[in-house]
């Protein structure tokens, strides 16, 4: 595999200007630590960096901490793996999205995890589009019970 020479400025710039979020991470103990966010993370969730730097990235589900992802997520972290979920998370002003987060572990020269990269995406409309197709199939199922049900 040739390895092109590229600039530390243009990654940034490459990373900054990509329309999905994303962060670099640390574990610490229980927490991944966030080391870095990308610009278009600052306008997904409305933070900027030197909001939320050194935080674990949990506050971004507020209090919204009963989500089936959420232990997806530790599970894939505890075994060293990468992991694809949906999760409700809020915006800085306390409005909510759906985020398609994708996690993927940086490891060392010892196979060890030092870091995660977390690529996320708002995925609310499909969401949104899913949940109404899913009430006019139940809907639909609905009257089809009544129809079989009259005379």
């Amino acid at each position: 595999m040739k390895h092109l020479p590229i600039s530390l400025h243009l990654l940034k710039k490459a990373i900054d200007t990509a329309n999905d979020g994303l962060v670099i991470a640390e574990q610490e103990g229980d927490d991944t630590i966030l080391l870095y966010v990308n610009e278009a993370f600052e306008r997904l969730t409305g933070y900027t960096e030197e909001d939320i730097l050194y935080q674990d990235c949990r506050f971004l589900q507020g209090e919204d901490r009963e989500q089936e992802a959420r232990k997806t997520i530790r599970a894939a972290i505890e075994a060293s793996r990468p992991c694809r979920v949906r999760l409700r998370n809020y915006h800085k002003d306390g409005s909510p999205f759906w985020n398609e987060l994708s996690i993927t572990p940086i490891l060392n020269e010892e196979d060890g995890v030092t870091y995660y990269i977390g690529v996320q995406k708002d995925v609310s409309r499909e969401v949104e589009v899913e949940e109404r197709l899913a009430a006019a199939e139940q809907r639909i199922q609905e009257l089809e019970a009544q129809l079989r049900q009259a005379p």
